[in-house]
Formats: C-alpha cells, sequence, structure tokens
C-alpha cells in the first residue's frame, strides 16, 4: 500500500508541478503584466518560482516522499539499493514522464496559445553537456543537504531552491536549464519531438549520467550515514 500511494503521489505531483510552472508565468506577465524582456519581471517570476519549490517540498513531505523529477526518483533508488532502484526505473519514472505529459495536454487543451517548453540553442553535445553540469552539482548539493542538515526543512529548502533558480537561470539560454526530463517530455511529446536524438541526448541521456556520476562521487567522498545517525534527526525532532 505505500508503494501504492508513493507512485499515485508521484503522478499528481509531476501533474502539478507542470501547471505550476505555467501557472507562475501567466501571473507574472499576463495578470501582472511584466514584460519578458523586463528585469523586474524576471525577479518577480524568480520569486514566485521559490515559492512554488517551497510549496512543493511541503507537498513531498507531507506524502512521505512522493516526486515529480525522474532524476530524484534515480538517485534515490540507486543509494537504497537494487530493489529500489529498479522500482524506481520501471515504476516511478515512467509514471512522473506520464504526470508531465497528462499535465501538458491539459495545459494545451485550457491555453491553446501557451508556449511549447524549453528549446535547445546549442549543439546536441554542448547542450547534453549543460544539463549533465548543471544535473551533477545539483543532485550532488540534494544529497549533501540530506546528509549535512537532515532535520531542519525550512533551511535545506531554502539553500536547495536557491541552488536550482542559480543552475536554471546559468542554462536557460542553452537548453532551457531544466534538469527534470520528465517536464520536457511533457513538452517533446506535444510537439511530437519526444524520440528525436536531441531529447534523449540532451534532456535525458546527459541527466541521468551526471545523477549516476553524482550518486558515486557523493558516496566516495562521504561515507554513507549508519542507521544510528539516520535515527539521530528523527529523535530530536520528537
Amino acid at each position: 500500500m505505500g508503494r501504492i500511494s508513493l507512485v499515485v503521489s508521484d503522478l499528481v505531483l509531476s501533474f502539478m508541478w507542470i501547471w505550476a510552472g505555467v501557472l507562475v508565468n501567466i501571473l507574472v506577465h499576463g495578470v501582472l503584466g511584466f514584460s519578458r524582456k523586463d528585469t523586474t519581471g524576471d525577479i518577480v517570476r524568480y520569486l514566485f518560482s521559490v515559492v512554488s519549490m517551497f510549496t512543493f517540498a511541503l507537498l513531498q513531505k507531507l506524502t512521505n516522499g512522493g516526486l515529480y523529477n525522474p532524476l530524484s526518483a534515480l538517485a534515490s533508488g540507486v543509494s537504497k539499493g537494487f530493489g529500489s532502484f529498479v522500482f524506481s526505473v520501471v515504476v516511478r519514472i515512467p509514471v512522473e514522464v506520464i504526470g508531465s505529459i497528462l499535465a501538458v495536454k491539459h495545459i494545451l487543451h485550457v491555453f491553446p496559445e501557451i508556449g511549447k517548453g524549453p528549446k535547445l540553442n546549442v549543439a546536441i553535445h554542448h547542450g547534453a553537456l549543460t544539463e549533465g553540469i548543471l544535473t551533477f552539482f545539483i543532485v550532488t548539493l540534494s544529497l549533501g543537504l540530506t546528509r549535512k542538515i537532515p532535520g531542519s526543512f525550512f533551511m535545506k529548502t531554502w539553500i536547495a531552491s536557491i541552488a536550482k533558480l542559480t543552475l536554471h537561470v546559468l542554462g536557460a539560454d542553452l537548453t532551457g536549464g531544466c534538469m527534470n526530463p520528465a517536464a520536457v517530455m511533457g513538452w517533446a511529446y506535444a510537439r511530437g519531438e519526444h524520440i528525436t536524438q536531441e531529447h534523449l541526448l540532451v534532456y535525458w541521456l546527459g541527466p541521468v549520467k551526471a545523477t549516476l556520476l553524482a550518486v558515486w562521487f557523493f558516496n566516495v567522498v562521504f561515507k554513507p550515514l549508519t542507521e544510528e545517525q539516520q535515527e539521530k534527526p528523527k529523535a530530536k525532532s520528537e
């Protein structure tokens, strides 16, 4: 029953994540009227994005580990052992992709004039390297936050949100700075470009390899937490 609820949470959160990004853009550029070339508009959008990330971090906590990003599911699966890895790859990641595809279809039905998602503005290998580097840093940081401050929800979420936003801005003009294959897949599927070399190499292969490398690197540099160490934050919070 626990795994079923987790899968349902993944589906719902993936759906909501795509909608959240679209609604932030509509709010900033449509309702508030900021131009897409206006620096003030960008700042306001970034602020709403941070609020959105805090909201989803809270939802993840409330759902006991629901995810909307296949890279997070992959990193978690690899870190927890073979059984968890298989479950993540065979069940959780496909469900997150389905949630994203359904969300984009729903968005395009409600707002037919909406954008078409991230675009690659550099060569394929350059794009794959960019998404890979961004992913490596955010996965390594996420693992580090879990290890160093496992009991501080606000601090972890604040650091992770600012880091994700910073990396997104750095990669926005190159690949979109996505670091979320499922989200990109939703838009690519809507355009009929989900099986192109560009999509698979840049938004899947690069980030997936970077995630595996980040988990390996982190486990080599830092010793895994023992069960006793994992229980300490829980005891303190109680």
